[in-house]
């Protein structure tokens, strides 16, 4: 009953569950939140939340496999690359399941596993790096955001079948989003543009991670 009650409160509050076989669940959902706090009212995955878990993860002997589940807007690039190359960097067999949407820096995280999977109705969208706020009108503020756009691409490139060329091409695309540049790809068209393994749901990805498990024993 105890096990019951904390595996409750640990969905319920980081969005976490150890499934059968002692597979790990793990959601990114809403924004991903970085050094500033975001509103109360805003569906948050909190960096200082994953980082831990993900280091309690690869030490947990008990713990065979890791199936992380994404429907995120994307949000504060430097907590979303940190969540993309800790999960890169487990010794367990992950898979990455996108559901309603993995947007912008969502995508490192989505190809961070060592397989993925998209839903038909899935979505990811691709732009480049956006300044919010004041922006200093120097070269130096423009070379940080090329610098940190060429950080992105190196990684989803390095950790998926998705040619640079290509994604500068859809980033840059001005047909599709209004006021804005980037491109949407849905469900297979992820998959043909390289970003994504396969096209399926639950029942393929919890079947992924098993079967991973059983070839790395």
């Amino acid at each position: 009953m105890q096990k019951e009650e904390k595996l409750r409160e640990s969905i319920k509050d980081f969005g976490q569950a150890t499934l059968h076989n002692n597979i790990y669940l793990l959601s990114v959902i809403g924004e991903i939140e970085g050094h500033e706090c975001l509103p109360a009212n805003s569906k948050t995955t909190k960096y200082e939340h994953v980082l831990p878990q993900l280091a309690a993860i690869e030490d947990n002997e008990e713990i065979k496999g890791v199936l992380i589940l994404l429907n995120t807007v994307g949000g504060d690039v430097e907590a979303g690359l940190a969540i993309a190359e800790m999960i890169a960097s487990l010794s367990k067999p992950t898979v990455s399941l996108v559901l309603g949407g993995s947007h912008s820096i969502g995508i490192p995280i989505a190809v961070s596993t060592d397989y993925s999977y998209i839903v038909e109705t899935g979505t990811m969208v691709i732009h480049p790096v956006r300044m919010s706020g004041t922006v200093i009108g120097a070269r130096q503020t423009y070379d940080y955001f090329k610098q940190m756009q060429d950080r992105i691409l190196y990684f989803i490139t390095s950790h998926c079948n998705a040619k640079r060329e290509r994604l500068e091409e859809l980033m840059m695309d001005t047909g599709m989003l209004t006021k804005d540049l980037g491109t949407i790809l849905v469900g297979q068209q992820a998959v043909e543009e390289g970003l994504i393994n396969k096209v399926g749901g639950m029942k393929e990805a919890l079947a992924k991670v098993k079967e991973m498990i059983c070839t790395s024993c």
